[in-house]
Parts: structure tokens; sequence; C-alpha cells
């Protein structure tokens, strides 16, 4: 069954002197078990499996939801995320658009995105990209990624050569 892991495959004479553990499906499966979550730790979830895709989201929504120009989202079926810890807080929001729901997921102590779910796509469930432990797996490179709703896209959040960068802090 595709998802289950009971133990590593046994070790035979020659095993591992050709192939990385990461080369065999057991030790794929291990490497896409994932974990993450909120600020203060109350809320925690563990994902399994490699995700859809990565989506980048500039609606005017997700500025708004995030505080900032974009939602980066790692997608996922719903029943490869696991919650544990503090229950989320949930928000139900009716798009302007297209009258359908969102329901967004928060940590009730710090107030951490955990992520949301859709009318649209049920079944799917959107993880924010920054509450990975180790979000290092997520990159064009890796996964399918796209960017959705350009129409609204600020270019103030580019990196552009007419602002500043730093790669720490700028007062350092």
């Amino acid at each position: 069954m595709a998802g289950v892991l009971t133990a590593a495959p046994p070790l035979g004479k020659g095993a591992g002197l050709r192939h990385s553990f990461h080369d065999t499906e057991w030790g794929r499966a291990m490497a896409a078990d994932r974990t993450g979550g909120c600020v203060c730790g109350a809320v925690r979830y563990r994902t399994t499996g490699e995700p859809l895709r990565v989506t980048i989201c500039h609606c005017t929504w997700c500025q708004r939801r995030t505080g900032t120009a974009f939602g980066t989202e790692v997608v996922f079926n719903d029943a490869q995320v696991a919650f544990s810890g503090t229950p989320a807080t949930r928000y139900r929001h009716v798009s302007d658009e297209s009258g359908r729901w969102l329901e967004v997921e928060f940590c009730p102590r710090c107030g951490s995105n955990l992520g949301f779910t859709l009318e649209a796509t049920p079944g799917l469930r959107a993880v924010p990209a920054g509450t990975f432990d180790d979000p290092g797996f997520i990159g064009p490179e890796q996964l399918t990624t796209r960017h959705v709703f350009t129409r609204s896209r600020r270019d103030w959040a580019d990196l552009s050569s007419m602002v500043e960068t730093h790669e720490t802090h700028f007062r350092r």
C-alpha cells in the first residue's frame, strides 16, 4: 500500500553500496515525511508523501490573509496532513468573486497562519510554505510551482535594482 511504512527493508550482501538510502522506495517515503507548525509551537502538523504542487497566490484576499504581497502554499491531499497539539481555530470566508467559501486555519494562541481548504477543491489542503520546519524541499526544481492571480501582483515585492537588498538585517 503506497504511503504506509512498516519497517526498513532488510539489507542483504552489498546493500547500500551502489545506492543511497534516498534511492530506495522506503527512503524516498521517509524523506517525504515532513513536520511544521505555528510560531509558538502549540499547533503542529506532519505531512506524508510528496505535495501535489506549490501555489504562489497574488490575489487580494491572500494579500490580506497573509499581510504581505502573496501567499506561498504547498498543496497536499487532505489525508496527507495530520495536525496535533492545540486544535487550530477556523475562519470561513466567502469569496466576493466566486461566492465559494475558503476556510482558513490558524493558531488560537499566536495567530500563525496554518493553511486553508477551498470549497472549489474538495479533498485538498494548502499548507503555508514558511510553516515547515525545513522548507528546503520547496522550489520549482523539485515541485510543480505556479503563480496565480498575477493580475493583482504587487510590483513592490520584486527584488529590483531600485530597492536595497540585504542577506541579513540591514543594521548589521
